[in-house]
């Protein structure tokens, strides 16, 4: 049970247009649960790193991810358009990540 409350999750949201991804939802336990379960039910891609959730829970619901964390979440993200065949919004498939 310790480990369950220990959990924490942390869900971004990431549009063409904004100049950084959001935190949309995040939690501890049963929640951060909730918030894991969610995202597979959408087929969102999960991806567990600790040092990058403890960094992404100090920053407020609804506000943008600070510069800093930029570059990680970045190639997370292009990362992810790789394993899912497709290319990050504004690039062309000529381009490389």
């Amino acid at each position: 049970m310790k480990d369950r409350d220990n959990k924490k999750a942390v869900a971004l949201s990431y549009k063409e247009g904004l100049y950084a991804p959001l935190v949309v939802a995040k939690g501890r336990g049963v929640v951060a649960e909730a918030i894991i379960d969610q995202a597979r039910d959408a087929a969102v891609f999960v991806h567990e790193s600790p040092e990058l959730v403890n960094l992404l829970m100090q920053v407020d619901m609804d506000q943008h991810i600070p510069p800093e964390l930029y570059r990680a979440v970045a190639e997370l993200l292009a990362w992810i358009y790789w394993l899912e065949g497709r290319m990050p919004p504004g690039r062309k498939s000529s381009q490389c990540l």
